[in-house]
């Protein structure tokens, strides 16, 4: 999860964290949450099914 960011540190984080409460508010945050994940989700489903075509026609010719 926190292979992103790398190289910052705790302070790092919580100073975009207060950035991010300041500019959105907090009643924003939860619906920017709800939407990140949506996206996520909907990334994964995408590899995955670039996975599944990938893979697919290697084991249908594994079969003849």
């Amino acid at each position: 999860m926190l292979l992103f960011i790398g190289g910052l540190g705790m302070s790092e984080i919580l100073l975009i964290a207060l950035v991010v409460l300041l500019f959105f508010g907090g009643k924003k945050i939860p619906e920017l949450m709800k939407g990140l994940g949506k996206g996520v989700r909907s990334f994964k489903t995408g590899l995955n099914e670039l996975e599944s075509d990938i893979t697919e026609p290697e084991e249908k010719k594994a079969d003849r």
